[in-house]
């Protein structure tokens, strides 16, 4: 039988933001989701895979934690999120997880997947698979290339010529 999870292949979303991803594949947690009744008062299993990506993240030359996603507490927030995440599609889940990402952890991009392993006999698992991009406001530099845009950047004034 193929495994319930698959690695999730490498992915730069845009050829001209590269981005450094980091990534969680196969953490396994158990929480109660879903909409049918066997569903709504036992915990089930559940299988996430995540990739969130920063514009070439300063880690990368400073070699300090704070300057990347530091996966460790991403982790711990999926322990915490399993024990209260208050919906009941794995869609809704997968949105909170990503909104997680982007706000908290300050990510541009973000893919999360969830599956329910062995939900039913005749399959390895179910499940969805999100991708969301950080608002333009949130990117590093968006915000300035919004103003130069929208004509906001200050101009040198114009001098009278001189006689």
């Amino acid at each position: 039988m193929p495994p319930a999870t698959q690695a999730l292949p490498a992915l730069t979303p845009s050829a001209d933001e590269p981005l450094d991803l980091i990534l969680i594949e196969g953490w396994q947690g158990e929480t109660v989701i879903g909409i049918h009744d066997d569903e709504l008062h036992r915990p089930q299993p559940l299988v996430i895979d995540l990739q969130a990506g920063q514009p070439r993240a300063r880690a990368c030359s400073t070699d300090q934690i704070g300057d990347t996603i530091d996966y460790g507490a991403v982790c711990a927030r999926l322990d915490a999120l399993m024990l209260d995440h208050g919906v009941q599609l794995l869609e809704a889940l997968a949105e909170r997880i990503a909104q997680l990402l982007l706000t908290d952890f300050r990510a541009s991009w973000v893919r999360v997947r969830i599956v329910k392993p062995r939900k039913f006999a005749h399959v390895a698992a179910v499940g969805v698979q999100i991708e969301r991009r950080a608002p333009a406001r949130q990117r590093p530099g968006a915000q300035v290339l919004g103003w130069i845009g929208s004509g906001l950047v200050p101009q040198q004034p114009s001098q009278p010529p001189q006689p």
